[in-house]
């Protein structure tokens, strides 16, 4: 019996990571306009493109999330894994990603390990909109809401100014950070909500407890799920592919719906 249940783990961690859970989630806020009440955002992170990753995976993906007909799509980085050369057919299929309020994205250390330049390239070819150290209001009937994003909290500087310099405390404002451990550096309450990667829920781990693949300073905190801080709220993601291994157990890989309502 427990040879059958090794036998059967070890097949299934094989498994897991063609096993793409929709992962819904309310955001409730009083900031939230009108025009914006009910509207979705899906975010995706931590594709890793490359040998473990196909082209065929990552169209079925696509279609997943075009089907889920989102208003906004935002993107966590980590596109590739291992080669920059990837770069460009991993944007040639990203591109088919559809919302009326636009697609925008910020880079993952691995996007910096294997070429900056030219994951940056990629995304502007494919009209996916770079939001590292940047930040756009989104407009509808006038009434609007802020998306900025920051740089990798390995790789890169980070400056979060152009994101809150000229919100009010009324605004409702998304921050996308690859790394969800920047969460810490967050000492304002002008960001409402956090969304991040970077730790695929582990990507091996026994019930949140241990993990094999999290390099962290803050042990499984930021491991899965909404944390909420002192200032603002953070959304990780399982993300979508894989590093080192192409094994999951116990992290399913997920897209995030997320709608947002007010209060």
């Amino acid at each position: 019996m427990v040879l059958f249940f090794i036998a059967a783990i070890s097949v299934y961690i094989f498994i897991e990571p063609y096993l793409v859970k929709i992962n819904e989630v309310i955001i409730s806020d009083p900031d939230i306009p009108d025009a914006f009440e009910g509207k979705k955002i899906v975010f995706v992170s931590d594709i890793h493109f490359g040998f473990n990753y196909s082209s065929q995976r990552l169209e079925r993906l696509v279609k997943k999330i075009n089907n889920l007909q989102p208003d906004l799509i935002l993107l966590g980085g980590d596109y590739i894994e291992k080669k920059a050369n990837l770069a460009g057919p991993c944007f040639t299929v990203l591109k088919n990603l559809a919302a009326p309020l636009g697609v925008y994205g910020v880079l993952g250390n691995h996007d910096y390990w294997e070429s900056e330049q030219t994951v940056m390239t990629a995304m502007g070819n494919a009209g996916i909109q770079n939001i590292d150290n940047l930040a756009f209001w989104l407009n509808i009937n006038g009434e609007k809401i802020k998306v900025g994003g920051i740089g990798d909290l390995w790789e890169s500087k980070q400056d979060l100014n152009p994101t809150v310099a000229d919100v009010s405390p009324d605004d409702f404002v998304i921050l996308v950070s690859h790394n969800p451990e920047y969460t810490e550096e967050i000492k304002n309450n002008k960001i409402d909500l956090v969304l991040s990667g970077h730790h695929h829920g582990g990507q091996v781990n026994l019930f949140g407890l241990w993990t094999f693949f999290m390099r962290t300073n803050y042990g499984t905190k930021y491991r899965s799920g909404i944390i909420q801080t002192d200032f603002t709220k953070t959304l990780v993601s399982n993300g979508i592919g894989t590093t080192l291994l192409p094994i999951r157990f116990m992290a399913r890989p997920e897209i995030n719906e997320i709608v947002l309502k007010q209060n």
